[in-house]
């Protein structure tokens, strides 16, 4: 079992001078649900190399089990300080693939041409597609064969416009997450602000938050196994 996970690049919250990437818990979550189900990990981001951290992530209230085995794995953080470039990755080495949230991916994973060109490669080779909590933010522009929003009568979730109100960022980010994917067609379902939610529509997963991430990564270990 081959897994692609995708991380942002992007590092900058705005113009708010503050600092964003991915969300900790995110990767180290699934990284180590598929590492424990005996996955082959890839990780990958639009620049390489060592990509941004949302330094919020890493604060006290968001450090998880998983977290802090993930800081303490050496194998593990020289794994994500040389991600792949992503221009450089190919569907076809590959049985799913993963991205994880933080708000960097509203900047540039949901514009990057090679991000929407991979995951419509993804579902054209009836392969797995998941993403969580903003990542589902980064469909807004992939389509399907015949030209559609890939999300176009879909079920789908991703973070809430109240979880994004909650954090303080409504009038930050590029577009809210919740409302983009209403306004692609997607029919968007949510659960409690916080819990963890994941919904499953076919070969697409998607889950509302970082609480969702672990059951986001089980359920695509479930349908990969299937």
């Amino acid at each position: 079992m081959k897994i692609l996970m995708v991380l942002t690049s992007h590092d900058k919250l705005g113009d708010t001078g503050r600092k964003t990437g991915f969300w900790l818990e995110e990767l180290a979550a699934p990284y180590y649900a598929f590492k424990d189900a005996g996955a082959e990990i890839t990780l990958a981001s639009p620049k390489g190399g060592n990509p941004p951290l949302d330094p919020k992530s890493n604060e006290p209230d968001f450090q998880t089990e998983q977290t802090h085995r993930f800081e303490a794995d050496a194998e593990a953080t020289a794994h994500l300080a040389s991600t792949v470039r992503l221009d450089s990755v190919s569907h076809a080495d590959y049985d799913a693939v993963f991205y994880p949230g933080g708000h960097g991916p509203l900047w540039d994973l949901a514009e990057d041409k090679h991000s929407i060109a991979l995951i419509e490669a993804f579902l054209a080779a009836n392969k797995h597609v998941a993403l969580v909590c903003h990542a589902p933010g980064v469909l807004r522009h992939v389509k399907t064969p015949e030209g559609k929003p890939l999300v176009a009568g879909r079920k789908v979730t991703g973070f809430t416009n109240s979880e994004e109100d909650a954090v303080g960022l409504t009038q930050i980010v590029p577009f809210l997450v919740e409302d983009e994917l209403i306004a692609k067609g997607g029919i968007y379902s949510k659960g409690a602000d916080w819990s963890s939610y994941v919904v499953t529509d076919g070969l697409l997963i998607t889950g509302q938050n970082p609480t969702s991430s672990t059951e986001a990564a089980e359920e695509l270990i479930k349908q990969l196994g299937a």
